[in-house]
């Protein structure tokens, strides 16, 4: 075990006194994941700047002490939380959040990666600005970054790596990469950022970005519309794309079994049903343009076109129209998940297949799921617009014949195989990878790739020091 003592003096005299915490109750919040992930930490390092990071990482190299980098600890796969090991260091961005630089004309911002999305926003609205990437959570740049988050607007925008033009990482023995390109345009060779998307910090720790901004909407228009199937739900995205692509903002979809609790457990949201029965699923539809109403206006413009869609050939499948207020309607999309959490036993997936294949994934699962557990709901909702959906399985744990750890077991197996080799698709659509996954990237990531990140991970961390996901071959 590292002499946890000896490590905090040197950090302190480095860092200065408040940089480092090592009271068992400090380390808490830094040492236990959002939904996974517990694990023990020798210490928690809190560097404000880039130097001091890399004077950290340096510092850690020659000693061999490993090391995880943390940013607001809000990851859903264990990668943001030591291990169970208590020898390892939580590097924490928390600090490294002074730098926000804002360039309106070349709509950037240079930030650190300790910023959190929050922070960012509100700096760049008095600029008109956004950085569209919609999430629940409030991460930090550095965070997003490493996990490529995507988010309910990706449909439109993109997810992080669409939207990154440069970036600042500092590798394991505390050398300094800077690729921090303001440019839209540089075709000139490997584009180094993009190792880091997406790669849970296992090759450097993520301390700058520059990110490409957007013009915040001036208005929105959101509808509801009830669907009795999933292929009518594919049926409307792609009357929606083909109609109104230049403003399609947002398309979620909703089942009935994830609908119903949010209206169970939060009276205040208005159940627009009423006291029917919710067709299978419901699709959120969002519109939003920079043009002012006067120039076009989304919500005549919506209603027009979804009940053109109703009487015509499109509508085929479907059954209501809601037009309401976005945040009333987002509301109930937000409040999902709390809500499945009040009805028992979740297990969550965060999966992607082809878009075409979505309804048919959907009722294959549902399918299964009714044949060998039929204890079990499947209360699937998500980003049917960019092919991911989050399959929620809920169930009464004293209804389950066997132990919940292993029927969690067999389900991930069993649904991840149905995505993955039944259906072309991803058991991480945004998520990213992380020690709650690991065995899934180890089995179905190609062994070609595997080597190819061993190498990679040989050059950048040759004494593999950083964080606690493996994306290269087995030792």
């Amino acid at each position: 075990m590292p002499d946890a003592t000896r490590i905090a003096a040197d950090l302190r005299t480095m860092l200065g006194q408040d940089a480092v915490l090592t009271a068992l109750e400090d380390l808490t919040k830094y040492e236990s994941g959002w939904r996974y992930g517990k694990g023990r930490a020798l210490l928690v390092v809190r560097p404000g700047t880039t130097e001091q990071v890399s004077k950290v990482m340096a510092y850690c190299h020659e000693r061999n002490l490993r090391v995880l980098p943390q940013g607001a600890n809000t990851g859903l796969v264990g990668a943001s939380n030591p291990d169970a090991s208590g020898e390892m260091l939580v590097l924490s961005l928390e600090r490294l959040n002074k730098r926000l630089e804002i360039d309106p004309i070349n709509r950037t911002a240079v930030v650190d990666g300790g910023v959190l999305l929050s922070t960012l926003n509100e700096a760049l609205s008095t600029h008109g600005l956004m950085f569209p990437i919609d999430l629940g959570a409030d991460p930090t740049i550095g965070g997003m970054i490493a996990t490529n988050t995507g988010g309910t607007r990706l449909l439109k925008y993109g997810d992080v790596r669409h939207n990154l033009q440069g970036a600042e990482a500092v590798l394991a023995d505390g050398t300094v990469v800077d690729v921090m390109n303001h440019l839209r345009k540089n075709n000139t060779g490997l584009d180094l950022k993009q190792l880091l998307v997406g790669t849970s910090g296992v090759y450097g720790v993520i301390t700058g970005a520059v990110l490409q901004v957007v013009p915040v909407p001036r208005q929105h228009a959101t509808a509801l519309v009830g669907c009795t199937s999933g292929e009518a739900v594919l049926a409307l995205l792609k009357a929606l794309e083909r109609e109104l692509a230049d403003v399609f903002t947002a398309y979620e979809v909703i089942s009935a079994n994830a609908l119903i609790p949010v209206f169970k457990h939060h009276e205040a949201i208005r159940n627009p049903y009423g006291a029917a029965k919710p067709p299978a699923y419901t699709a959120l539809v969002e519109l939003s343009s920079t043009l002012p109403e006067t120039a076009l206006n989304l919500p005549e413009v919506l209603e027009e076109r979804l009940g053109a869609f109703l009487e015509g050939d499109s509508g085929e499948g479907l059954t209501d129209v809601f037009m309401g207020k976005p945040e009333d309607f987002w509301a109930i999309r937000h409040h999902i998940s709390e809500s499945l959490r009040s009805e028992g036993k979740v297990l969550a997936f965060d999966i992607s297949v082809p878009r075409s294949r979505m309804a048919a994934f959907t009722d294959a699962a549902v399918a299964l799921l009714a044949k060998d557990y039929p204890f079990i709901r499947s209360c699937d909702f998500g980003h049917w617009g960019d092919g991911g959906t989050h399959l929620n399985l809920v169930w009464q744990e004293a209804d389950s014949p066997r132990p919940t750890a292993e029927i969690v077991e067999e389900l991930q197996s069993t649904i991840y195989e149905l995505a993955v080799r039944g259906f072309d698709g991803s058991y991480s659509a945004e998520h990213g990878v992380g020690p709650h996954n690991q065995r899934f990237y180890d089995a179905y990531t190609p062994e070609a790739v595997k080597a190819m990140n061993q190498a990679l991970k040989q050059q950048l961390d040759p004494k593999g020091l950083l964080g606690t996901t493996r994306l290269g071959l087995l030792p």
